[in-house]
């Protein structure tokens, strides 16, 4: 035991729902880095990001883990209920579109005698991906917030939507970067300034409540939060406006998609992508203005 009678290891770390979790989380990411690296294998900037989520989620599940058991993040100068919380809801998110993702480009419905048993590899990797997902979203149900409890930013409805809007805006940097004809308006390079400008404050939100420092900023924090939220709602309400209409109108783009255009590399399904995103983390903002009262 330690100098406050506290043991070494934390018991509840391994024992208890949310560290049970935690080892499905490890298992899972494990076992899906292993059929991959053994025969379902990944090509493209497709898989690429495939694997780049279940690495990156399983060595960060793994040092959670064993910083948790170790009782070792206490020395770490951050909050480390908001980060956990935070790193989860980002996994799940991650992994669900993994789980989308991976099947969609890399399992075929038909398969020769001698491509077959790499197929149901790649059905393996998908269904343990997608359990996976759901062992990180039974972390969030757990650590979220609960009333009459108090508890970090990030799990409350506010934080943990925070995370979602940061993601789906890098959804919409992946199909712009796909695209790269946003620079033919003006009306057009505003909509991807806006994306940006929210995309950095939310990142700026996240970053100061997992460092533990929101005293840095000069005034109210909660306020701060609710003012930003409400003029990134009226924001995303006129890129909701525009972006469609030079994109989609006869004038400006084209409201059908191109016959030539190929899978993956098609400008106009990457546009219609974020056409759907924006809309998406307009709601999710909308979500977040009206939870935010309630900080």
């Amino acid at each position: 035991m330690d100098a406050h009678g506290e043991q070494y290891l934390n018991k509840s770390a391994v024992l208890s729902a949310l560290g049970i979790a935690r080892m499905i989380q490890i298992g899972l990411g494990c076992t899906t880095l292993s059929l991959v690296a053994h025969q379902a294998g990944f090509s493209a900037s497709y898989g690429t990001f495939c694997m780049f989520v279940w690495c990156f989620c399983f060595a960060v599940s793994l040092v959670i883990f064993t910083m948790d058991v170790t009782r070792l993040h206490g020395c770490m100068p951050i909050s480390w209920d908001n980060f956990t919380v935070a790193f989860a809801m980002l996994a799940t998110l991650m992994y669900i579109t993994a789980s989308v993702i991976y099947p969609v480009y890399f399992v075929q419905t038909v398969c020769t005698e001698l491509r077959c048993e790499e197929r149901n590899y790649r059905i393996a990797v998908t269904v343990c991906s997608s359990i996976c997902s759901f062992a990180y979203a039974a972390e969030v149900l757990l650590t979220r917030a609960k009333p009459g409890h108090v508890v970090g930013y990030m799990s409350t409805v506010s934080g943990l939507l925070k995370i979602a809007q940061g993601f789906v805006a890098c959804i919409i940097f992946g199909a712009l970067a796909n695209d790269g004809g946003f620079n033919r308006y003006v009306a057009t390079q505003y909509c991807v300034a806006i994306y940006s400008l929210c995309f950095s404050v939310t990142v700026v939100v996240v970053v100061l409540t997992v460092s533990g420092k929101t005293s840095w900023v000069r005034f109210s924090f909660d306020r701060f939060v609710v003012i930003y939220t409400f003029f990134a709602v009226l924001l995303y309400i006129s890129v909701a406006i525009i972006w469609p209409i030079f994109c989609f109108d006869l004038r400006y783009g084209h409201p059908r998609r191109p016959p030539e255009c190929i899978r993956g590399k098609c400008g106009w399904d990457s546009r219609v992508v974020v056409a759907i995103f924006t809309y998406v983390n307009l709601i999710f903002y909308l979500i977040d203005l009206v939870y935010s009262q309630r900080i």
